[in-house]
């Protein structure tokens, strides 16, 4: 009988990494979200701003997180970096939050992201009324969009179970053809569809601050546009509320942390990956910013501080269903503009989801090894992966897929995300304190500036977070802190006699 490996092979090379940390990176969120930082900033400064902030944040974690990586060079990454600069209990709870919503709702997300815009190819998979298979009056509802979801998921699972070669091989063919078609968008967008007209007008918004909300809470009735002069209390929870959309669009990159075990050289090349991986990102999410600033107009004409929805030219704040790339890209190719956005995020929620399977699943395994998880998720399969552990965040990943509602506790956790993320990069002044002559092959560039700059912006964040959504916020404490109990038994059952 063919003996289990016991041991991750590393695998995976230094483009690898790159490939995994802009491939997770890039999802649909891209290709939608700059239409609702429109409606709540107003203005062009204030987006590409927010995006260059964005930028900054995410390239300083980046930066800071590759410290801990060259130190803990191994499976698990964030939830080894906060066990070891804190306590296991501080891992735990990150590592509950990531089992049940952070990267199995995103997961859950992409997939159906990756369904509906399937919908364009396949009617019967537009997520409308018509095409319930099944309902249970207004609070389940089972479309077919849904099932092909659980369908990519499974497939993708399988294919990585099958061992890191064939995972690997996904993600560069996938992530790939996202980087050439995002890089062609941006250039033909410049070169067949910019306006000079819609660009001066659109930046001679300069930094205004405007926002709009939906008359009585329905878009359908139109909207009312607030322009007067606005406190700094409100400002602060305006941005942070349009920094929602840019920050998950730029999340995910420390997935690369998880797979440390399997990277060839990780205390170099981990930290090169990210740097690198987000600094790509970066550039090409700024870059096709100012495409669509270029493309689009802002808004469209209004009369009064009414606007109505259903008679609007394209734009950027009011694009249908919010996809401004669609919308950019209909004045790019013409009719045809649509399915080419179609593809081009089917490809890309594809090749996002196969690096967030991959790499979700190592946390879990690292965890089991320390007895904070089911104890089966530490077994590797005959092809040197957590095979349990990917088939478990696969089950969980499909009940959020079916109850609809993986979007919801996303939002809930927004807050509690950028946290965690304050908390790690901390734990390197933690760790400089309490181990100073530990290992450190890489240390971050800067320090402790650039961390001290992160703090800053992702605190003034987190106030804004609070300002405008504290409900959210609230909750986002709320599942966490469910972790608390979880993390008791567990560590009960493993001081527990044996007999």
């Amino acid at each position: 009988m063919e003996q289990s490996p016991t041991a991750l092979k590393r695998s995976l090379s230094l483009t690898d990494g790159i490939l995994i940390v802009a491939g997770s990176m890039i999802g649909s969120g891209i290709f939608i979200v700059s239409s609702d930082m429109v409606r709540n900033v107003g203005s062009a400064g204030w987006l590409m701003l927010i995006w260059l902030i964005t930028g900054i944040m995410t390239v300083f974690a980046a930066i800071s997180y590759g410290e801990l990586s060259s130190m803990f060079p191994k499976a698990g990454g964030q939830y080894v970096f906060l066990k070891e600069a804190y306590n296991p209990l501080t891992g735990f709870l990150y590592g509950w939050s990531f089992f049940t919503v952070i990267q199995t709702g995103t997961i859950a997300a992409v997939g159906v992201a990756f369904s509906k815009f399937a919908g364009y190819f396949i009617p019967a998979l537009e997520m409308k009324d018509a095409n319930i298979l099944f309902s249970i009056g207004d609070s389940f509802k089972l479309y077919p969009a849904q099932l092909v979801s659980i369908a990519l998921i499974i497939f993708l699972t399988w294919v990585n179970s099958r061992g890191v070669k064939e995972g690997k091989l996904i993600q560069r063919v996938f992530t790939n053809a996202k980087l050439l078609s995002l890089f062609g968008l941006i250039i033909f967008g410049f070169l067949l569809a910019a306006k000079a007209d819609i660009w001066n007008a659109n930046w001679a918004t300069g930094f205004q601050l405007s926002h709009t909300t939906p008359i009585n809470g329905n878009a359908d009735n139109g909207w009312h546009l607030f322009n007067s002069s606005i406190t700094l209390t409100a400002g602060l929870g305006l941005v942070a509320s349009a920094m929602v959309g840019s920050v998950f669009s730029s999340v995910a990159w420390e997935n690369v942390t998880f797979i440390a075990g399997e990277i060839k050289n990780p205390q170099r090349n981990v930290g090169l990956s990210l740097f690198l991986g987000t600094l790509l990102v970066t550039i090409i999410y700024i870059t096709i910013n100012l495409m669509y600033v270029a493309v689009l107009p802002l808004t469209p004409a209004t009369t009064g501080d009414l606007y109505q929805a259903t008679q609007l030219s394209p734009s950027i704040a009011f694009a249908p269903q919010d996809r401004v790339a669609t919308a950019a890209s209909f004045s790019i190719f013409g009719n045809i503009g649509a399915l080419v956005i179609a593809v081009m995020i089917m490809i890309s929620t594809f090749g996002c989801n196969n690096g967030l399977i991959m790499t979700g699943a190592r946390v879990f395994y690292t965890m089991a090894l320390d007895n904070l998880f089911f104890k089966k998720a530490a077994q590797l399969n005959k092809n040197a992966v957590p095979g349990w552990a990917l088939w478990a965040q696969c089950v969980w990943t499909s009940i959020l897929c079916l109850s609809g509602k993986y979007g919801l506790l996303l939002d809930y956790v927004v807050f509690v995300t950028l946290i965690f993320y304050i908390i790690t990069i901390y734990g390197i002044f933690r760790l400089r304190k309490s181990r100073p002559d530990a290992e450190r092959p890489y240390k971050a560039f800067g320090y402790p500036l650039i961390p001290i700059i992160y703090f800053i912006l992702a605190g003034a964040m987190a106030i804004g977070l609070l300002i405008a959504k504290w409900e959210t916020c609230v909750f986002g404490i709320i599942v966490v802190l469910i972790g608390l109990p979880v993390y008791y038994l567990f560590v009960r059952k493993e001081k527990q006699p044996t007999i």
